[in-house]
């Protein structure tokens, strides 16, 4: 077992016996510790727990229900050929178990997938935990320096990869050999339709046939297991590697699909990438409602609307850059749809407009905040009846709040980052968004520092800031290390951001602070125009932004570019942070239209 998953002896003391074992009855008192006081302790006197009222809570126990529960439902659809059922699906993740288990997978061993939405992905999210291990997805849009990496930080025994990123595994292993580290045994993920084809080295069917559908699941000894390893998209910084336990994936799992309106067995669209918070938890919470699961292995806004059509899909979850994508398709690649189509968007603050255009298709539209390091989302905007009345706009500036928190956290709030007091619930004091209880992150692999900031005083700091409303919801108004400071004024980019997305000739927009030698810092706006708009100008938009901001707020440099953003649909606030820092080389080289507006002493 890797030595970063021992959990600590606190937890060993109050969960140690507590299995999913037949027999061995103990009193409760036994396990406490020095975590209950004596009081509580002679409470707890003479009661008793075994198998009978105890077991670990664990995603992967959806799948066995479902197996029963739902056995003959369509659990997954991928293209015209692959095609299974919830009994289906069971049997090929115990025998994917065993065939990890005879490699020589054991406890807390990680293994690796390098993989966008294919059937296997949602296999290996069963697999993995019921053989003990510990799943760690990559992202597809990594290049092969990053992917060896990873590895190399998570120490993957294996490593699943489709075809489509052969190329860029073999080259990640091929830098960890230089550097003489141990490589990961590599699994191909072959594409369906090319199935057929021969290959030198190990692949996903071969394997799996290889292994028992008798194959007996092993439970994990403690809820507090890690079941996964999710590395944050790096949008300040490097990824550090988030390690989920079972028992928050369970309980994150269960919010998830509440958050989002779930019933039983519903059709859901994979536009959202499973390796990003598994999926924001939701690959495990298909098997929990017995839902059929429509992959696809890229994504477009037509395919979207096709699948929606074929499938009769009744929700999907999105970034809001996915979101972007289906309001200004052409209208060629758009289809009726067939009912109102439920949509969960996360990942970043989606602008009102966007929210807007997608009501107006036909979808309804709920908004959650959260972090890799909760699990995806720990709030969600939810919505109250009275708020229908109200015209278009206004309800997608209420609806593009963060909301209130989930039913499986303990709280989120929104406090002074220095005293940790409550901010007031005006919807104007500013204050760190900060949370706790069991959808929390176990860790930072091998990041002891970086845990203990992350939670200090009791609580996980996300690092974002926002207001509280009169009503109680939350809304988001910068990332800590993003906010400008002007001439002493703060200036919110994401206030910015959204005056920009109003302005009808723009599709995309980000805001970061360029260093000014007079005020500090001042407002740099990178911008993607809409086909047909070339002719905009820089003077324009500044002057759109001083018409709907205080004048120090309005952005006094402009580029226009494509923006470059991580598989979540957050922009790479590094890349443009370097940018603008060195503007002036790049401006040199003609890399950029560079307009500069002086700002005036107002």
């Amino acid at each position: 077992m890797n030595k970063f998953f021992k959990i600590s002896k606190v937890t060993l003391r109050f969960f140690n016996g507590l299995n999913r074992t037949h027999h061995g009855v103990r009193h409760l008192s036994q396990f406490t510790g020095d975590i209950e006081t004596d009081e509580s302790r002679r409470l707890l006197e003479g009661v008793v727990t075994s198998s009978a009222n105890y077991v670990p809570l664990t995603p992967i126990s959806f799948l066995e229900r479902a197996a029963d529960v739902y056995r003959h439902k369509t659990s997954v659809v991928f293209g015209s050929s692959v095609k299974y059922t919830w009994e289906e699906t069971h049997s090929r993740c115990l025998k994917l178990a065993s065939a990890l288990v005879q490699l020589g997978i054991s406890r807390g061993d990680v293994v690796g997938a390098f993989a966008p939405n294919v059937p296997a992905m949602q296999e290996l999210h069963f697999a993995v935990p019921m053989a003990e291990a510990v799943l760690c997805t990559l992202n597809t849009r990594l290049d092969s320096s990053m992917v060896a990496n990873l590895l190399k930080h998570s120490e993957a025994k294996i490593i699943f990869v489709d075809q489509q990123l052969l190329q860029v595994a073999r080259q990640a292993l091929s830098l960890l050999s230089k550097d003489k580290i141990k490589t990961p045994i590599l699994v191909l993920i072959p594409e369906y339709e090319n199935s057929s084809l021969t290959y030198d080295i190990h692949t996903y069917e071969n394997l799996l046939s290889s292994g028992s559908s008798n194959f007996t699941m092993r439970w994990p000894k403690s809820e507090f297991d890690p079941i996964s390893i999710n590395y944050t998209s790096g949008t300040m910084s490097s990824p550090k590697g988030v390690v989920y336990n079972h028992r928050g994936a369970y309980l994150n799992t269960i919010a998830t699909f509440l958050c989002h309106g779930m019933g039983s067995m519903p059709t859901y669209l994979w536009t959202l990438p499973m390796f990003h918070c598994n999926g924001w938890c939701m690959v495990w919470g298909m098997a929990a409602l017995g839902g059929t699961n429509v992959y696809l292995r890229n994504v477009s806004a037509k395919d979207i609307f096709e699948s929606i059509s074929l499938y009769k899909v009744n929700h999907m979850s999105a970034a809001p850059t996915v979101l972007n994508m289906m309001a200004n398709c052409p209208p060629n690649d758009r289809k009726p749809l067939p009912h109102k189509v439920e949509i969960f968007t996360g990942g970043s603050p989606p602008p009102p407009q966007i929210l807007s255009k997608i009501e107006e298709l036909g979808f309804g539209v709920t908004h959650g905040y959260g972090l890799t390091e909760t699990y995806s989302a720990t709030t969600s905007c939810l919505w109250k009846p009275e708020w229908d009345s109200l015209p278009l706009e206004e309800r997608a500036v209420l609806k593009s709040r963060q909301g209130v928190q989930h039913l499986c956290i303990e709280k989120v709030d929104v406090r002074d980052p220095k005293t940790m007091e409550k901010v007031p619930a005006d919807g104007k004091s500013i204050g760190e968004i900060v949370c706790r209880g069991n959808t929390v992150m176990s860790r930072y692999l091998k990041d002891a520092k970086a845990t203990e900031e992350a939670f200090k005083g009791g609580w996980f700091h996300s690092g974002d800031l926002g207001v509280k409303h009169p009503d109680g919801y939350i809304e988001i108004k910068d990332r800590l290390k993003d906010i400008i400071i002007s001439g002493g004024e703060n200036i919110s980019t994401l206030e910015v951001e959204r005056i920009l997305y109003s302005h009808p000739a723009v599709v995309e927009a980000a805001v970061v602070a360029r260093p000014d030698d007079r005020w500090g810092q001042t407002p740099c706006a990178f911008i993607t125009l809409k086909e047909g708009f070339d002719e905009i100008t820089e003077q324009e938009i500044i002057n759109f932004c001083r018409d709907h901001l205080p004048r120090y707020m309005a952005p006094r440099t402009v580029l226009f570019e494509d923006l470059p953003k991580t598989s979540t649909g957050k922009v790479m606030v590094t890349v443009r942070c370097l940018d603008v820092t060195v503007g002036k080389t790049m401006a040199d080289l003609g890399r950029f239209k560079r307009h500069t507006i002086p700002r005036k002493a107002d």
